[in-house]
């Protein structure tokens, strides 16, 4: 069983940034990929990044060059670096895993960047 705890939402001016953490806990072990996906109002959950089992970061085509992932092994804990955000950022940010062909997702946290 893995938990995922997101944290770092809030409320922002178009322009402007924000860091996403996801902490990481139970069994962690054989984790095969994790990610970052967001669901704005009225629309279906999709993917913004994930990194691979070799560690090789992947980018939906509306963030990359914004949007940056890393981890901190130490910490367990998957962070989203958020830049230059944009209104159609808007949307509740969910840290996702895969473990043994299983998913698991966090509670989500709110993004909303607005003037």
């Amino acid at each position: 069983q893995v938990q995922l705890v997101e944290s770092g939402g809030g409320l922002v001016q178009p322009g402007g940034s924000l860091r996403l953490s996801c902490a990481v806990s139970g069994s962690i072990f054989s984790i095969s990929a994790m990610g970052w996906y967001r669901q704005a109002p009225g629309k279906e959950r999709e993917l913004v990044a994930t990194i691979t089992f070799d560690g090789t970061p992947m980018y939906a085509d509306s963030v990359k060059g914004r949007f940056t992932m890393s981890t901190d092994n130490a910490k367990n804990t998957l962070y989203l670096q958020m830049n230059s955000l944009k209104p159609e950022d808007t949307a509740v940010y969910y840290c996702h895993a895969r473990k043994f062909r299983l998913d698991y997702w966090g509670q989500g946290t709110q993004v909303i960047v607005s003037s």
